[in-house]
């Protein structure tokens, strides 16, 4: 599954957790609508735009004469999201069954696509004087917030601290950890692999966990999420008024622009701008590969976006063509070589992919647009022992990988398919031994596993080890026995209740009669 599928059925995910009450007032406002809508598979897509201007009850059998036999599981997918969110309501007959769109949805949904009544749900736009503020300043402000969180994470040396708020977002999403003894933070496993992810990815993964923190802070849940909706819909570099805001949108919106998804000359302004990354939030159009640094790439490619629609128009939708480099594409920011003997190539100048890349490659020279390094044991070990493992690793190293990488591994699996068309080999971008090798690196810490607990020994018949280990076994705090020298061992956690067991059981039994 793609990232973008993964963000969108994350997202999904959480609307469809929430309670029937709150998605019904969610869907009292057109922005929310036009959002939920985007973030929905095709084929419910399809299926709303056939009903939202039809008031009659269709029949769910119609609905799947129109989908072929090979697209029943999408047709499965589609049905089960609408259901979950309640966007189809059935309708009780003593025929075949019948299904209808949620009224609210419907009205809301159509004024969003007509322009009817909006009610302020896509923003008050004001007029101000663009003196400052422009598109390119916008940019420069996102990417600088953006990539501040991204280089904290990484724990680059020119890194500055993000806010308190952020602080606190990054511990509370375990993507970053607190170290007890020092007080400082450092990257976790989950941190690792929301690096690897897309941007807008990235800024709904930290989204998704700011909902869940507003829910312990009694924050209304409808309007943190029409907000957010909201701002997906926003024009970029248009001025809109804070006045249509309610006060929990208000409070928002400084943590907002922390995240560099909104711009404010000042806490006090009463005019609010939205950046580039706050368009991604809902839109379908193609992110880039990997957000870990390529934020340049990410404004350069939206700015672009127009100019390549013509270019790329021939192109299969699917293709990473235009992202690796191949038809006089330029090469991503990060591509990389990874050579037999170990040894990596970077083209990058970016800090921060250069700090990525120095959690697990050993670097050794850096150049204009270029870094050099070697994957060494050594390094590795450092990445495993900091939470980061093997797959992880290799995933990174594949997915920046250089287009030349790509494209010999392609001709090489074309050729064996040519030899045997029943060769199930799999495309192997990196060399085998390198891939292999990590892993087997990981294995190394993998072989012993230690566990804090408690070992039982010297009792004193087979009857009572008999007791004692198989109550230990069935409150699932065993962790090893040995029957033939009657000794086991439990956890650390499990350790009291075993004891207070057998005070009890060898207490009656060693009691007088």
């Amino acid at each position: 599954m793609s990232n973008s599928n993964l963000l969108k059925s994350s997202v999904n995910q959480y609307l469809e957790e929430l309670p029937q009450q709150i998605q019904s007032r969610l869907y009292q406002s057109p922005a929310t609508c036009l959002a939920i809508y985007r973030l929905l598979p095709q084929m419910a897509k399809f299926f709303i735009m056939s009903m939202v201007f039809n008031e009659n009850e269709i029949s769910l059998r119609d609905l799947d004469r129109w989908v072929k036999a090979s697209g029943k599981n999408q047709f499965q997918d589609a049905i089960k999201s609408m259901k979950s969110l309640h966007l189809l309501i059935p309708v009780r007959t003593n025929g075949p069954m019948m299904i209808n769109l949620n009224q609210t949805f419907r009205e809301s949904f159509r004024n969003a696509l007509t322009g009817g009544e909006v009610n302020n749900s896509f923003g008050i736009v004001v007029d101000e004087p663009n003196d400052v503020v422009n598109t390119e300043m916008l940019d420069a402000y996102s990417a600088d917030k953006w990539e501040t969180i991204l280089h904290f994470m990484v724990g680059t040396s020119l890194a500055s601290t993000p806010s308190g708020n952020v602080l606190n977002l990054l511990k509370h999403s375990k993507l970053m950890e607190e170290v007890s003894t020092t007080g400082e933070f450092k990257i976790t496993n989950e941190g690792f692999q929301f690096l690897l992810q897309e941007v807008n990815s990235q800024i709904w993964a930290l989204l998704l966990q700011y909902l869940k923190m507003t829910e312990t802070l009694q924050m209304d849940p409808v309007e943190v999420l029409n907000f957010i909706f909201m701002l997906g819909a926003l024009e970029f570099g248009k001025p809109y008024s804070m006045d249509g805001l309610s006060d929990t949108q208000k409070l928002m919106s400084k943590d907002m622009r922390d995240y560099g998804l909104v711009f404010q000359k000042n806490s006090n302004s009463k005019v609010f701008y939205p950046t580039r990354l706050a368009t991604m939030l809902t839109s379908d159009a193609k992110s880039i590969r990997g957000a870990s640094g390529a934020m340049d790439s990410v404004l350069k490619q939206n700015k672009d976006e127009a100019s390549n629609k013509a270019a790329s128009s021939n192109a299969d939708a699917d293709s990473d063509d235009d992202e690796v480099g191949i038809n006089g594409q330029p090469i991503q920011d990060g591509a990389l070589i990874v050579e037999t003997n170990f040894k990596l190539y970077s083209y990058s100048n970016s800090p921060l992919q250069i700090a990525i890349l120095s959690l697990f490659v050993h670097l050794k020279s850096r150049f204009t647009n270029m870094v050099t390094g070697q994957i060494t044991r050594e390094s590795i070990r450092r990445a495993l022992i900091n939470g980061i493992t093997a797959d992880q690793i290799i995933a990174y190293l594949q997915t920046h990988a250089h287009p030349q990488m790509r494209r010999l591994a392609e001709e090489k699996l074309e050729k064996k398919l040519e030899l045997d068309a029943n060769c199930k080999d799999t495309l192997q971008i990196l060399p085998p031994t390198v891939v292999d090798q990590i892993k087997l690196w990981q294995l190394e810490l993998d072989r012993i596993i230690s566990y804090d607990g408690s070992l039982y020994s010297d009792i004193d018949s087979h009857q009572e080890y008999i007791l004692l280990s198989t109550y230990a076994q069935d409150i699932g705090v065993l962790l090893w026995k040995d029957d033939r020298k009657r000794i086991f061992f439990v956890s650390k956690e499990g350790n009291s209740q075993v004891l207070d067991y057998a005070k009890r059981k060898l207490k009656k039994k060693q009691s007088p009669p």
